[in-house]
């Protein structure tokens, strides 16, 4: 009756069919091969190191992403982050099993929130999105990290920034030797670096977007 009377829009193109309508989902562009083995930049070439974590101490093994953030997937990370569209969340998790193998993890974590960003929103995003995935995937998610602080936005810091803004920013509460680690968007990297840095053993990155730098 609800969406009879108040019908969802898709998020994407306005038009009807849900949240993500079904068109606006399989139209959604996908980073495909190749990309740096490393940090799962595309590059032109297969790579192990590319330009962007060339010289960078990485503390995660690899990093993938479903989708580029590009102007589309930027009005569905927003719905779903700013506007509290929370099944978003399920949609994306559907996209990164779809897109991205399989990881060889004994667990998936997430990079947990900062409290007063949590309690603006009222949900975590990057943990609803863990769990998404840890389910289609039949892994356990739990989490195994904690924040140190409080540290500022990331949001319009420059790459140096971010990696100092983010330097112990995160600890770990438990110890596991193959971790998935869920983010909603990887944008510099520096977020992802820090938190693998604190688990410690050996961690794979899964995003379900990812900012791509001009060239």
């Amino acid at each position: 009756m609800l969406d009879v009377l108040l019908p969802r829009r898709c998020v994407v193109c306005r038009g009807g069919g849900g949240l993500l309508c079904g068109p606006c989902r399989e139209a959604l562009p996908a980073l495909t091969p190749p990309l740096c083995a490393r940090c799962g930049a595309p590059t032109v070439w297969p790579v192990q190191r590319c330009r962007e974590c060339s010289g960078r101490r990485l503390a995660f093994a690899s990093a993938r992403a479903a989708a580029p953030y590009d102007d589309r997937v930027r009005l569905l990370v927003h719905a779903w982050k700013e506007r509290g569209l929370r099944t978003l969340a399920d949609a994306a998790a559907g996209l990164v099993v779809a897109r991205i193998p399989r990881p060889d993890a004994e667990v998936v974590t997430f990079v947990p929130a900062d409290g007063w960003r949590a309690r603006q929103r009222g949900h975590h995003p990057a943990e609803r999105l863990a769990r998404g995935v840890a389910e289609r995937w039949a892994l356990p998610c739990e989490p195994l990290l904690r924040r140190v602080g409080s540290a500022p936005r990331q949001r319009g810091l420059s790459l140096g920034e971010r990696r100092r803004n983010l330097k112990a920013a995160f600890s770990s509460v438990h110890e596991a030797n193959f971790v998935l680690l869920v983010d909603d968007v990887y944008t510099t990297g520096a977020t992802a670096n820090a938190a693998a840095a604190a688990l410690r053993g050996t961690v794979q990155v899964i995003t379900f977007a990812r900012a791509l730098r001009r060239a």
